[in-house]
């Protein structure tokens, strides 16, 4: 008797909580069986696995100009550098810097040349009353051995109370760092003046705008992986082409692609629905890259080792 009882009500309540995830904004993209979209056109391929057997939380990603990827984890001060195939080129220990929850990294320029910053944003509980942006000359080719020096940290605070993120990118149109939020629903987006961010010590985040084009868990989300499937729209991971006209955001089941139009900000931009690439398979998806020339995107995950995928873009029409 107790366990049939046991068993018609984990069945209650399952049909409950799949009656509450149907996919929002009406009809699916297509019919597939789950209510999401059907995988069409290009699809992330296996580029290799990260080979340092250090490198096993990685949170953080950013394609330099001459090709090498430079990736983090969120524990540990040390950046370390693959190839695209994910060869171990080696790694280099940051200096003066704390990693409370490093979670994503960017490249912006600086006087003396690009800089790298880490975002030190990852805030599960939403307590920090701050946090923090460390900012390091990027190492020339025959440098990269280390150590290398944080020069500049950044502690910011957000308008509206503490926040979870996990996806910073630099926009090079409106010269922002931009900041996007893991646990609202929907997302929220905020900038940074890079010029304020390089002089300042302390400073308030700005608010922009919430991101809604996020497709939500579909009842196949929640069947196939109970306890994390409520999760798998929430970004962990954002960067934005070199050329300012693409914005990428990697979740836990997708990777959205944004696309701005040349008089648009990219708060006006992130209010369209924006492409959805399913994949790569995995729930540990947060770091994403884009290629120096802006054409591909590597993503890589938190487990070890982690594989290393590449997907090639279509190119915007003229």
């Amino acid at each position: 008797m107790t366990v049939r009882t046991t068993t018609l009500t984990t069945i209650l309540l399952l049909s409950l909580l799949f009656a509450g995830c149907d996919p929002g904004g009406g009809a699916p993209a297509s019919g597939s069986a789950d209510g999401g979209p059907e995988r069409t056109g290009p699809e992330f391929r296996l580029a290799g696995k990260l080979e340092s057997n250090r490198l096993d939380e990685a949170s953080g990603l950013q394609s330099t100009a001459d090709g090498v990827l430079i990736l983090h984890n969120d524990e540990g001060t040390r950046l370390y550098f693959t190839d695209a195939a994910g060869r171990d080129l080696g790694f280099a220990d940051i200096d003066r810097a704390k990693n409370r929850d490093w979670e994503d990294l960017t490249r912006v320029p600086g006087e003396k040349g690009p800089m790298l910053v880490i975002g030190d944003i990852g805030d599960n509980d939403s307590r920090r009353k701050s946090v923090s942006l460390y900012f390091v000359p990027e190492p020339a080719p025959g440098e990269r051995a280390g150590p290398l020096r944080a020069t500049h940290r950044l502690r910011f605070s957000y308008p509206d109370g503490p926040r979870d993120a996990e996806s910073m990118a630099y926009d090079p149109a409106s010269g922002k760092i931009l900041i996007l939020s893991k646990r609202d629903n929907p997302p929220r987006l905020y900038g940074i003046p890079l010029d304020l961010a390089l002089w300042q010590s302390e400073l308030e985040a700005e608010f922009l705008a919430e991101v809604p084009g996020f497709r939500p868990p579909t009842r196949m989300d929640i069947m196939r992986t109970l306890g994390r499937g409520q999760w798998v729209s929430q970004p962990t991971g954002m960067d934005i082409s070199p050329d300012g006209r693409l914005a990428a955001v990697i979740t836990y089941r997708s990777l959205y692609l944004f696309r701005r139009g040349d008089a648009e900000t990219w708060p006006e931009a992130m209010q369209r629905t924006p492409e959805e690439f399913i994949g790569p398979p995995g729930l540990h998806d947060e770091a994403v890259g884009f290629t120096a020339d802006g054409r591909s995107l590597f993503v890589a995950s938190e487990r070890r080792p982690s594989p290393l995928f590449r997907l090639d873009l279509p190119q915007e029409r003229p």
